[in-house]
């Protein structure tokens, strides 16, 4: 038999058929949305009744840890007599003083150096090394400048934000593409329009990106601060709390600190999605 006269090999073809995704994107993205969301609620929801399973079945000390429907009960019975709301709108104003000063001060020092760079030469070593100094251990520095009250409390937080905004938006105008820069002289663009539609729109989801981080270092930080410095706010709650034994009271400020960072947290979020509709989601959206 010759070589002729053998089959000829056949060939073998690839058929992928679309699937639910490619065929009901909107239903896909609903059903993606529905378990990323059950995910996120049934851990913390899992964890919690298992803290009272623990507490209730003297698995654990609960007057050391007390459950759950405990500290639930006396918060909401602070909240009624109103002794917890001083404490929580201290911590809050404290927070959004500071915040506001450190992300303007930060964002536009980041902006001058990412766009000069002999401006960054002569200030980046410096701000590197005050970078690296816990922002806590300024505390004494602060208080030695504002003496005791306020303002210690909101420049160590707009310290804090300071750095993580000024370090972002450095970053991300440093990081804008050369290509981008040359079109915008190429169509005589001056210095404002150069920011307004080449710098701005390239570097503000970066910007954002840090902006959340530092919001939830603010909270963070002052809750610290409020525990060393301050006669008030949920810091001071804690610390004073746990110094008297009040466990449960203690958890409710640790509460009430969770809530505070993630709705703060969060809104930092919905404002970039406000500000940067062009930039892609960094949670929750499938792509399809």
């Amino acid at each position: 038999m010759t070589l002729t006269d053998r089959a000829a090999p056949r060939e073998t073809v690839l058929v992928r058929r679309p699937g639910p995704r490619e065929l009901q994107p909107r239903r896909a993205h609903r059903r993606r949305r529905a378990l990323e969301t059950g995910l996120a609620l049934a851990v913390p929801a899992v964890l919690v009744l298992l803290w009272q399973l623990a507490a209730t079945s003297g698995w654990i000390d609960a007057r050391i840890y007390p459950a759950p429907t405990t500290i639930l009960a006396d918060g909401w019975d602070r909240a009624l007599a109103g002794a917890l709301w001083p404490d929580v709108w201290a911590t809050l104003q404290r927070v959004l003083a500071g915040y506001a000063i450190g992300t303007v001060s930060g964002y536009a020092l980041g902006l001058l150096m990412g766009s000069l760079a002999l401006v960054r030469a002569a200030l980046e070593p410096l701000l590197d090394a005050l970078y690296v100094v816990p922002k806590l251990a300024l505390l004494p520095v602060f208080l030695n400048m504002f003496g005791l009250g306020e303002g210690p409390q909101i420049a160590l937080v707009a310290a804090t934000v300071f750095f993580f905004v000024w370090i972002s938006t450095m970053a991300a105008v440093l990081a804008v593409p050369a290509g981008h820069r040359d079109a915008g002289r190429v169509f005589g663009a001056s210095a404002w329009q150069m920011f307004r539609h080449v710098l701005l729109p390239a570097s503000l989801p970066a910007v954002l990106v840090g902006a959340r981080i530092a919001a939830g270092v603010a909270v963070l930080v002052i809750v610290a601060s409020e525990q060393i410095a301050a006669a008030d706010g949920l810091g001071h709650l804690i610390f004073d709390s746990r110094a008297l034994f009040q466990n449960d009271v203690m958890f409710v400020g640790i509460v009430c600190v969770a809530v505070l960072g993630v709705l703060f947290s969060e809104l930092v979020r919905l404002a970039g999605r406000l500000l940067t509709p062009w930039a892609p989601r960094d949670r929750g959206r499938s792509q399809s």
